[in-house]
């Protein structure tokens, strides 16, 4: 038993050592994948802000906006060209989701984003609001997501909100259908 004993122990050997310089070349290999991953998708970016480079400036908010008719606070996340809702819109900062204030007056919505840069979006831009459930990026439950269509030169955007408050969307959705109405009918009288 104790030659069995011997011969068992003189036949076992220990584990392979690691190869250490295979495995740190895995390493950096996969490092340099997840850079190189990384630098397309921010050239991607880039190229998309190139390619609406004919949007233009965003409009900033009067300085006599009026007195708030609704005031809310949430979250920006994104716009995009109406009616597409994964053509997201990156220039001007229009791509850069953040917290968001809205202000609601007579004579549009104020939008002012810390971190971000503000823009308004004048009534006679209005072209509707919806509730929506998703926007380039971001899907929520049906109707978490107030969508703000308006006019910015040539362009129609979609521009989504999630409230602090999700109660909130119902009351904006319909100021906003309104302050369209009575501007597009303002508009017409004045032909």
């Amino acid at each position: 038993m104790t030659s069995a004993l011997i011969n068992l122990a003189a036949e076992q050997k220990s584990a392979d050592v690691t190869d250490w310089a295979a495995r740190i070349g895995w390493v950096v290999g996969l490092l340099l994948f997840i850079a190189l991953v990384y630098w397309l998708m921010r050239e991607g970016w880039k190229w998309r802000g190139t390619l609406q480079g004919g949007l233009p400036e965003l409009p900033a908010a009067p300085a006599e906006a009026g007195e708030p008719t609704l005031v809310a606070t949430g979250r920006y996340h994104g716009s995009t060209t109406a009616g597409q809702w994964l053509d997201r819109i990156v220039a001007h900062g229009l791509g850069t989701r953040s917290k968001a204030e809205l202000t609601l007056t007579e004579q549009g919505v104020a939008v002012t984003r810390p971190g971000a840069q503000d823009f308004f979006i004048p009534a006679a831009a209005l072209r509707g609001a919806r509730l929506d459930k998703g926007i380039a990026g971001k899907v929520l439950a049906e109707g978490g997501l107030l969508v703000i269509t308006w006019q910015h030169g040539d362009t129609t955007i979609d521009s989504g909100f999630r409230f602090d408050r999700a109660a909130e969307h119902t009351d904006w959705a319909e100021a906003l259908t309104t302050l369209h109405n009575q501007h597009s009918t303002d508009m017409e009288g004045a032909r």
